[in-house]
């Protein structure tokens, strides 16, 4: 590996960007926009971290190897500043963003209309939940997609959605919503989570993503998500940055020298690669940093569209499998306690129902996973089946190819997704307030010129770009003089 490093070593950068996932590109391309000399530095022979897309299955299929949908994506401040368009990047939006089944054909759907998926589900409790959030999503998704401790632009505005945010989702669902189909619908999106839905803050995954798809939808982009990454690496491109992959770094040591270091890493491998050099109580803070669970993936190439009962799953991007409010909460409930549901909450997306490119003509695609317990290597397969069949008779019919990526096998593919959490460590209240330190700026480290950028900094998981973004202007500021 140091031979093949060699020709870079002898380079000077300004920036020097380790890990090529959505946040190290972001970190990249917002340096690189101030005129600064950029090297990213990607471990694997494909740029993207979770924004990568392969042939998984049979020849023709394109299964998203991390991130599907992308709510988040679509609404990122930071993506929409940038021209990603000229780069290949097309949203596509599914006639229904989300749907979720409840058995005899009957299902909860969230529409891009606060007011159309209100009457659908018969419960004004939505409306007056929702609608003043999504009429205020601009100012609010500013707000919430940077460090918890800031001075906040819209003071009323961001405490009028915590107030509801830091409840349980259990709670806010049962005593706000009217509707079973409600509690459900608004459950599968508190779920996202990896937290138990009796957890403070748990509610907060679900006002955001339910937001999220009634500001801007829950699209997927045209040939895959890798095709995220490569915009971001074509605009990179365009203004002058560089990037070089199968290059994995263990050590700082290994790296040209550079003003400044961005690491989309986690703060346990942060740790490994920079030893003693860290002062104690920093390098303790980042040791007590915890994960959250992992999740056992399974993408299939499909004969045909999966048979659901419920007219509207035949027609969303996004299925959540799992039931009652009641169900889903079972099952999030073991995962957290470290046990593996007979029935657990499953997240489907059925990408090729409205993107071509996925499959040959008229076969498709599926992606799907559940939560297990961290690092769990329990092939969860049937029990997944087994709940798309319980909505969908006849599933198994349709499946040509199946290829299962347990949690324990994912971060052999991704150094990031440790234990195969996908969220960069556990969203627990005190990892939302604390990410990875209490701090206004946790991107800066002790170490001068290091800055961490990943999913394990403000504002967390998700396919955004903002902890990227966010890391970049500390950096920029500290080391640049650049406002």
């Amino acid at each position: 590996m140091l031979e093949k490093m060699l020709p870079i070593m002898s380079a000077e950068f300004d920036v020097v960007v380790v890990g090529s996932g959505p946040n190290g590109l972001a970190a990249a391309v917002t340096c690189a926009r101030a005129g600064l000399s950029v090297l990213v530095l990607e471990a694997n022979a494909t740029i993207g971290g979770g924004t990568r897309s392969a042939a998984l299955t049979l020849p023709g299929f394109v299964h998203d190897i991390g991130s599907a949908i992308h709510p988040l994506g679509a609404g990122s401040p930071f993506f929409n500043s940038l021209p990603l368009d000229r780069f290949g990047l097309e949203w596509i939006q599914p006639d229904i963003p989300l749907a979720h089944p409840l058995g005899d054909g009957m299902a909860a759907a969230l529409h891009r209309s606060v007011g159309e998926t209100a009457d659908t589900l018969n419960d004004d409790g939505y409306r007056r939940l929702m609608q003043p959030l999504v009429r205020d999503w601009k100012n609010l998704a500013d707000e919430f997609l940077r460090p918890m401790l800031h001075l906040p632009k819209n003071p009323f505005l961001l405490a009028r959605f915590g107030a509801a945010a830091l409840w349980p989702a259990s709670v806010l669902a049962k005593a706000l919503l009217k509707r079973e189909e409600s509690r459900a619908l608004f459950a599968g999106m508190a779920a996202h989570s990896f937290l138990p839905l009796e957890a403070m803050a748990s509610a907060a995954f679900g006002l955001v993503l339910g937001m999220a798809g009634h500001a801007v939808g829950w699209p997927l982009p045209r040939g895959g998500s890798q095709a995220i990454a490569n915009a971001l690496a074509g605009y990179l491109r365009e203004l002058g940055g560089k990037i070089e992959v199968n290059q994995r770094i263990d050590k700082l040591e290994q790296l040209p020298n550079a003003r400044a270091i961005l690491l989309d890493v986690t703060p346990w491998q942060f740790v490994r690669m920079v030893g003693d050099r860290l002062p104690s109580r920093y390098r303790q803070r980042l040791e007590r940093f915890r994960h959250g669970p992992g999740v056992l993936k399974l993408d299939y190439a499909l004969s045909a569209p999966i048979p659901w009962m419920a007219e509207q799953c035949r027609r969303a991007g996004t299925v959540h499998v799992g039931g009652t409010l009641a169900e889903v909460a079972a099952g999030e409930r073991e995962v957290a306690q470290g046990g593996h549901p007979e029935r657990p909450f499953v997240l489907v997306a059925q990408q090729s129902l409205f993107d071509g490119t996925r499959a040959p003509r008229g076969q498709h695609t599926l992606w799907a996973y559940c939560h297990v317990p961290h690092g769990s290597a329990v092939d969860m397969s049937q029990r997944i089946e087994q709940q798309i069949e319980r909505f969908a008779p006849g599933f198994r019919d349709c499946i040509l190819a199946r290829h299962r990526t347990a949690a324990a096998d994912l971060e052999k593919s991704n150094a990031n997704l440790i234990g195969g959490d996908i969220n960069g460590g556990a969203a627990n209240l005190v990892q939302l307030i604390a990410r990875p330190v209490l701090s206004p700026t946790p991107y800066r480290t002790p170490l001068p010129g290091v800055y961490l950028c990943s999913s394990s900094t403000p504002p967390g998981g998700g396919v955004h770009g903002m902890c990227g973004y966010h890391a970049a202007r500390a950096a920029l500021h500290d080391m640049f003089r650049v406002a």
